[in-house]
């Protein structure tokens, strides 16, 4: 453990230095100086954290490995009648703390952190959340579709247009309003104009007030604000299930859940990876050949996770498959290999 929270803390490190980094060339817009460039710094450490536990997990461990390696104390184990497999299994004590350790980083920690770096850094340099197009965002609500130009940090929605459509999808009333908050479990409107278009006529009027029943629901919001990758499992479902009832597409956020649920297992599955790897080539380039070894299966891991999560979106695979198979392809790997040198 020891070995691992090393190696996490100097690739945290390294992470937080480059982000700062990043941040340099936003200092001076709006209201955003150095003091919340490193506060930004300091609320996106949990999101690295939870990305970074299994690389250090498979480096920290084929570090510690190895140096038991290099100084024959595997052999002396193995001598006092303890078989690979064992070695193995009695560490999955380290890895299944670890595996806790990711799921309450990922699911508790770091979706508010990230949120609140966000939040924090839009609203000092007055820029909007973000945009699928350039007038704004787009989405479908029951049998309506809903135009926002502006979502602010805290949810609240500017310029609203709201047009409803009839059985026969035939435009019946725009409704459009200057902004909308959540209050109550609906969306409060301010200064709305509705136009009803009848068949040979059309009525204008305004309302300084109104509410709008939808199932769009402000924590939805983080998907504008954070990656999916970032969200927590919850709000995760909940947007996926929001999709789902408007017959949207929901691919991109259902491969981010499941692998929001195999995550946390990866630091198990690193455990099993490492272990073999100390009984290669013992008294030969030792622990740090075993970190470097480490280091490059990380690079391919995360290659190899990053290029089958494009895989799926483009070609419509199961998430739950694309999500699974970079685990399973270590996981038969590490077993393989536990069992080759059980016997060699």
């Amino acid at each position: 453990m020891i070995g691992i929270f090393m190696i996490m803390f100097g690739l945290i490190s390294l992470f937080a230095f480059f982000d700062f980094i990043q941040e340099i060339g936003d200092l001076g817009k709006g209201g955003y100086g150095i003091s919340h460039a490193m506060t930004f710094v300091i609320l996106s450490i949990p999101g690295h954290i939870y990305e970074t536990v299994p690389l250090a997990v498979l480096i920290g461990s084929m570090y510690t490995i190895g140096q038991l390696s290099y100084n024959s104390e595997l052999n002396v184990i193995r001598a006092s009648g303890f078989s690979i497999k064992k070695i193995a299994t009695s560490l999955m004590i380290t890895g299944g703390f670890f595996a806790i350790f990711t799921l309450l980083i990922g699911d508790l920690i770091a979706p508010n952190s990230e949120k609140n770096a966000q939040q924090m850094k839009i609203g000092l340099t007055n820029s909007v959340v973000g945009q699928e197009f350039s007038s704004g965002f787009w989405i479908k609500d029951g049998g309506n579709f809903v135009n926002i130009e502006n979502v602010l940090p805290d949810a609240t929605l500017e310029r609203i247009n709201i047009y409803e459509f009839d059985s026969q999808f035939n435009l019946r009333t725009i409704v459009n309003a200057e902004k909308g908050a959540y209050e109550e479990g609906e969306w409060r409107l301010e200064n709305i104009t509705q136009t009803i278009l009848y068949e040979n006529s059309v009525k204008k009027k305004s309302i300084p007030m109104g509410s709008w029943k939808s199932l769009m629901r402000p924590e939805m919001m983080n998907a504008l604000i954070i990656s999916p990758e970032k969200m927590s499992s919850f709000n995760l479902y909940k947007f996926i299930s929001y999709l789902k009832i408007n017959n949207q597409k929901s691919t991109k956020y259902e491969v981010a859940l499941w692998e929001k649920i195999i995550h946390p297992l990866m630091p198990l599955v690193m455990i099993i990876f490492a272990v073999p790897f100390g009984f290669l080539q013992e008294r030969s380039g030792g622990k740090f050949f075993k970190m470097f070894i480490g280091i490059i299966i990380g690079i391919a891991y995360q290659i190899t996770n990053t290029l089958i999560r494009h895989l799926s979106l483009l070609n419509d695979w199961q998430p739950f498959i694309s999500s699974l198979v970079p685990t399973l392809i270590f996981l038969c790997l590490g077993l393989y290999l536990i069992k080759r040198f059980e016997y060699k």
